[in-house]
C-alpha cells in the first residue's frame, strides 16, 4: 500500500486527487493538507463521504508530514516550500503546480533530493500532444508556429505551463526563437512563435499549436473536457515514483514510457 498525502486538498485539483487515491486499492490516503476547510473531513470534502482523515493547516506540513508520497496542486509559492520540505522528511513528489518562474526552478532545483516528478500537466493525451508537435516541428521547419491556449476564468497563470513546455519542445527542434504573448498595432510577424492565452468560463483546457505556410496550415489540438485527465495521469505517476530510487526530477515522459 503506497502512503499519500495531497497538499492543496481543497482545491478543484485536490478534491479530485483526494477522491482518486481513495478509490484505487493499491493507495492509502493517510494526510491532506491546506489552508482552507481545516478540520473537515477530506473525503467529505471530495465527495467521497466521511473517511477519518481531517484536512490539516499547510502550515503545519513540515511538523506533520508522514507519507510515502507527497501530491502537489497548490500555486507556485506554496510548491516550492512543500518539495523542499517533503525533501528534507525524504517523502517522494508528484507536483503538477504551474506558474513556477526561473528563481522558483533555482530554489526545486536546489532542495530536491528525492525522487519527484514535476509536470506541468499529467494528462496522458497532452504527453502524447507534446510528442507530436517535435515531430511536426521537425518535418515542417520554415512554417510560422503559432500557439492558442484556452482556460477557465479562474486560472491565475497566463501562458499555461502546458503552453510554455510545448514552445520549450519546438524551440529544441527549430532553435531559439523570441516569443511573443501579445500583439496590438503595428507589429509585422518576427522569426517569432506567438503565444495567446484566452480565459473564460469553466474550460478545463485547450492547447492548439498551428504550423502555418504558404496556402496550407497544420493544427494539433488538445483539449480536455474533465480534469480527470488530470488526475488519472498523476495516479499514475505516485504508483511509478513510489518504485524510484534515484533522486532526481522526472517528468510524465519518464511514467509513461515515452
Amino acid at each position: 500500500m503506497i502512503r499519500v498525502a495531497v497538499t492543496g486538498a481543497a482545491g478543484r485539483m485536490g478534491r479530485l486527487i483526494v477522491k482518486n487515491v481513495i478509490e484505487d486499492r493499491e493507495l492509502e490516503l493517510v494526510q491532506a493538507f491546506d489552508v482552507r476547510e481545516i478540520g473537515k473531513d477530506a473525503g467529505e470534502i471530495a465527495g467521497c463521504g466521511k473517511i477519518g482523515i481531517a484536512i490539516e493547516d499547510s502550515s503545519e506540513l513540515e511538523n506533520k508530514l508522514k507519507a510515502d508520497v507527497l501530491v502537489d496542486f497548490t500555486n507556485a509559492d506554496a510548491a516550492v516550500r512543500n518539495i523542499c520540505i517533503a525533501s528534507k522528511k525524504g517523502v517522494k513528489l508528484v507536483v503538477g503546480t504551474t506558474g513556477f518562474t526561473d528563481e522558483h526552478w533555482n530554489k526545486i532545483k536546489e532542495c530536491c533530493n528525492v525522487p519527484a516528478v514535476i509536470s506541468p500537466n499529467f494528462s496522458v493525451g497532452v504527453n502524447i500532444f507534446w510528442e507530436l508537435i517535435k515531430k511536426a516541428a521537425e518535418l515542417l521547419k520554415g512554417y510560422d508556429v503559432e500557439l492558442l491556449e484556452m482556460h477557465h476564468r479562474f486560472k491565475k497563470d497566463a501562458p499555461s505551463g502546458t503552453a510554455l513546455k510545448a514552445v520549450e519542445i519546438i524551440k529544441e527542434v527549430v532553435g531559439e526563437k523570441e516569443v511573443v504573448t501579445g500583439r496590438c498595432g503595428l507589429c509585422q510577424r518576427k522569426d517569432e512563435i506567438g503565444v495567446f492565452a484566452i480565459r473564460g468560463g469553466d474550460v478545463v483546457g485547450e492547447h492548439t499549436v498551428l504550423f502555418i505556410g504558404m496556402g496550407e496550415r497544420v493544427e494539433i489540438t488538445h483539449r480536455a473536457w474533465s480534469r480527470q485527465a488530470f488526475a488519472g495521469g498523476a495516479i499514475k505517476a505516485v504508483k511509478w515514483i513510489s518504485k524510484i530510487d534515484e533522486p532526481k526530477i522526472y517528468g510524465m515522459r519518464e511514467v509513461l514510457g515515452l
